[in-house]
């Protein structure tokens, strides 16, 4: 599907879906079929597979179309990445998260069998004591809770009071009342749950043993009482609502929610989008990972460095899929982890 009819779809069902959380039927998942390889490979952040598939669709080159960008989900199954015939051993296990990516991609670098050419990434590196590999931020994110529509917990929460939550259950509010809540958190290996905890505050090690891990992020669905909440893309949650048919709906009844006083989107609607005035601490930049040494690299260059690459001029593409526009698309430095 192309850029314009995915608006077209997005037009047609997305009041609909925004105000009634209908399901949207997926389309497949990866690229076009199980015989279509194309230049670049990427695997890695389920907050970005989205609008790396809606940017694989309209970036091309004279060899066709460049990005192969290959979902985080369904777990535990495999894909092919390269020709089998040219790359026989291209077969991985799916990755599922940002780190998870980015470990699949060093493990081909080390092995040189050439099958995956970035990694999908929603957090910047962890050890950025090495230049090994290059972050390429090209759209913005921000990440807020979810609660169920019915929910009893507020509909704005300070930073403190997320904190406490992913430590011990509770929060206190303004009258000193302390309240037990449900907090749940993504997989390990998440973007998203690296992102959180530090954006609130505590480490992995501070995370309460009452707080319920595990969950696939960006999935509304998980949220089965009015007690519980979640960390949540707000590109996600809006993309999930548009209608298109690549993107399931995985919202269920879960809404956004404030932080610090400070909504995440504005807008409505078709119009609904991602507040970039949303508190700070809680914005983020998305990324390609490639090989720095890779960055000349003709194809590598023309679709991710720089503020003229393909990714970096398709900016309809990026917001339509709930992303704000990035003011250092296609930077080259921010380095690390090897």
């Amino acid at each position: 599907m192309n850029v314009k009819s995915r608006a077209q779809v997005g037009a047609a069902f997305g009041v609909a879906a925004l105000g009634l959380g209908i399901l949207a039927a997926p389309a497949s998942a990866d690229p076009g079929s199980t015989t279509e390889y194309r230049q670049l490979a990427g695997v890695g952040s389920d907050t970005t597979q989205y609008v790396m598939n809606g940017l694989g669709d309209v970036i091309t080159n004279a060899n066709g179309k460049v990005i192969a960008s290959y979902d985080a989900t369904p777990v535990n199954t495999t894909i092919t990445t390269k020709d089998p015939a040219t790359k026989p051993n291209c077969t991985i296990n799916r990755p599922n998260g940002s780190s998870a990516g980015i470990t699949a991609l060093n493990n081909d670098i080390t092995a040189t069998t050439g099958c995956l050419d970035f990694a999908r990434s929603s957090r910047g590196p962890v050890d950025t004591t090495t230049a090994d590999l290059t972050f390429i931020p090209y759209a913005k994110d921000g990440v807020t809770y979810a609660t169920d529509l019915g929910s009893t917990v507020p509909t704005n929460l300070t930073k403190a009071q997320l904190a406490s939550i992913y430590t011990n259950c509770t929060y206190t509010d303004a009258a000193g009342t302390s309240f037990t809540v449900q907090p749940l958190l993504p997989q390990t290996g998440s973007g998203t749950r690296t992102f959180w905890l530090s954006a609130i505050g505590i480490s992995e090690t501070q995370v309460g043993s009452c707080v319920t891990q595990g969950i696939q992020e960006h999935d509304g669905t998980a949220i089965s009482n009015g007690t519980q909440l979640m960390p949540y893309s707000i590109a996600q949650w809006i993309a999930q609502g548009k209608g298109f048919t690549d993107v399931p709906n995985r919202r269920g009844e879960s809404r956004l929610r404030s932080i610090n006083g400070l909504a995440p989107t504005t807008g409505s609607g078709t119009a609904i989008a991602l507040n970039t005035n949303f508190d700070a601490g809680f914005l983020r930049d998305v990324y390609n990972v490639v090989q720095s040494t890779r960055l000349t690299d003709p194809v590598i260059a023309d679709t991710f460095v720089g503020s003229a690459s393909k990714v970096c001029a398709n900016t309809a593409t990026v917001t339509g899929y709930g992303f704000g526009a990035a003011t250092n698309c296609g930077a080259t430095t921010l380095t690390g982890e090897r």
